[in-house]
């Protein structure tokens, strides 16, 4: 596994605390997860419920742009390889919007070229992790951001 990351915020951070926010999970840790595989979708998707995490799927970039605008997740978990709309356009989509707060993005895919990375972080994601990649190293991940955010 490769991990990538964004250097600190460049764009102004709205590291966003839940209190404030209005969306429908106010006080859980909202995680939007777009995968089209199922079978890499699921088992990770268990494990971060199991985490307490809430996770709201989508298997498709068009349906991620819409549950991001209606769930204001915390944390979107992208796959880039997707129907309809890749995840790319997705991000730049979901940066796009018009949020009460700005989800932090991990890009997972198993396209290893530099090209895709770079437009990975162009689009607004905030680390890029390389598949294959074990589900305890990508929750993981996702707890090490959440730790950081709320400063504990």
């Amino acid at each position: 596994m490769t991990v990538s990351s964004r250097p600190a915020n460049p764009r102004g951070s709205s590291s966003s605390s839940s209190s404030g926010s209005s969306g429908p999970h106010e006080a859980a840790r909202v995680i939007l997860f777009v995968e089209d595989v199922l079978e890499q979708r699921e088992p990770a998707i268990v494990l971060l419920r199991e985490r307490g995490y809430v996770v709201v799927e989508a298997t498709d970039g068009g349906q991620a742009v819409r549950l991001a605008t209606k769930h204001l997740p915390d944390l979107v978990v992208m796959d880039v390889s997707l129907p309809i709309m890749d995840g790319i356009e997705a991000i730049r989509r979901i940066r796009a919007l018009p949020a009460k707060k700005r989800p932090h993005v991990i890009v997972m895919s198993g396209q290893l070229d530099g090209r895709t990375r770079q437009l990975g972080f162009e689009a607004g994601c905030d680390q890029y992790i390389t598949k294959p990649c074990g589900i305890d190293a990508l929750a993981a991940s996702i707890d090490a951001y959440f730790l950081k955010r709320d400063g504990a």
